[in-house]
């Protein structure tokens, strides 16, 4: 049902522009997936594909994904401060191993593989498959990691403990989260499980090292994909201010439930639904 090839969002092109309406659901999936190790892009390929809506594109919800960085920069605003005060005490002391420098640089540096992979692939494909089979196997594929690090991670570091090069790492992580269905919270947590940090240190840091990759991604397709038009902004609009409200919800949710369980949950439910997306496909339910 749904073609294998989208056109980007907004352009002349295509008519594949939300309604308000439309926007406000999108708005929910990209807030409450964003931040649970689930996919975002998943659910806002597969439950369009489900509903009958068309394919509305990589560009909508890369620009509504601006609701759910400005309610991380809401929901860590004391940690930000915290950590920007503390980062510019330690540039005047030269102090680079205190908690704030570690963190900033952990950020700076984990971003570096997501811009140089985004680069690449911006550059040459244009944009990553969104085919719903490669979005099934990442999200069984991703379940199964998420899995093993459950089951190897020592869970024994906090956020007392990160260093720089765990941001690296963590960052590469991040990197593979442009395959859709892959889930960039999920890569994340996973890479900080497989570093031995424990669940709300690894969800904390996942969170922090978004931000620059929100902001990078919202604003490259807000700038070179969007051709403002009457219907187009007012579906922005709904559509980022449904994901800021939701995601605020859900980072509140998922830190909270971290300190006290597993994401077994988590990885039952995208192995469950990457099977059921392949059995859809294979009967011809959707493309």
């Amino acid at each position: 049902m749904q073609p294998e090839l989208v056109l980007p969002l907004f352009l002349t092109s295509t008519p594949a522009i939300p309604s308000w309406w439309q926007a406000v659901i999108l708005g929910f999936i990209q807030g409450v997936t964003e931040f649970l190790p689930i996919s975002s892009i998943a659910h806002l390929r597969i439950i369009p594909a489900f509903l009958g809506w068309p394919d509305f594109g990589v560009s909508f919800s890369a620009v509504i994904q601006l609701g759910s960085l400005v309610a991380l920069l809401w929901y860590f605003r004391r940690d930000l401060q915290q950590v920007g005060l503390g980062f510019v005490q330690a540039v005047r002391k030269r102090q680079w191993q205190s908690l704030p420098a570690r963190v900033l640089l952990g950020i700076g540096v984990g971003t570096l593989p997501l811009l140089l992979a985004g680069g690449v692939i911006k550059y040459t494909v244009g944009s990553p498959p969104r085919s719903l089979l490669v979005i099934a196997a990442a999200l069984i594929g991703l379940g199964i990691v998420l899995g093993w690090a459950e089951r190897v991670g020592s869970r024994t570091r906090g956020m007392a403990d990160i260093r720089v090069k765990d941001g690296f790492w963590v960052g590469c992580a991040q990197a593979v989260a442009l395959i859709p269905g892959v889930s960039r919270s999920g890569a994340t947590l996973t890479g900080g499980l497989l570093l031995g940090f424990d669940r709300p240190a690894a969800a904390r840091f996942s969170f922090l090292l978004g931000i620059p990759a929100l902001f990078l991604a919202g604003i490259v397709e807000f700038v070179t994909e969007i051709q403002f038009t009457t219907e187009s902004l007012v579906s922005v609009v709904w559509g980022t201010l449904s994901a800021f409200i939701f995601s605020y919800l859900a980072i509140d949710f998922l830190l909270k439930f971290l300190q006290h369980h597993s994401t077994r949950i988590f990885i039952i439910y995208r192995i469950v639904l990457g099977v059921i997306i392949i059995i859809g496909w294979a009967w011809g339910y959707w493309r």
